[in-house]
């Protein structure tokens, strides 16, 4: 069993030993790791460490996630702010 609190998600990227992580429980969290084992040994310790650093500056812990899950896909492009809305089409016909 893989004992985490908050879910996680792992990012595989173009580079074949370059892997980027984050948690949707926990707003801010990142890293990176060399590997899936690697991002799942520094997800482990690196949620602990970023729940203890906000408890010291007296910030909101998120709730624990009672069913955390870890999910394995492919980097994601990001999102900009431009990409919730529809295409047009600019080419104007010659009449």
């Amino acid at each position: 069993m893989i004992e985490i609190q908050y879910s996680l998600i792992i990012e595989a990227t173009e580079e074949p030993d370059y892997f980027g992580f984050y948690s949707p429980d926990l707003e801010g969290f990142t890293g990176i790791g060399h590997s899936i084992e690697d991002c799942l040994y520094q997800a482990k310790w690196g949620m602990i460490e970023y729940i203890n650093l906000l408890k010291a500056q007296s910030l909101p812990i998120p709730p624990v996630n009672k069913n955390p899950k870890i999910i394995i896909q492919n980097e994601q492009p990001p999102k900009t702010a431009l990409s919730d809305f529809p295409k047009v089409n600019t080419s104007m016909a010659s009449g």
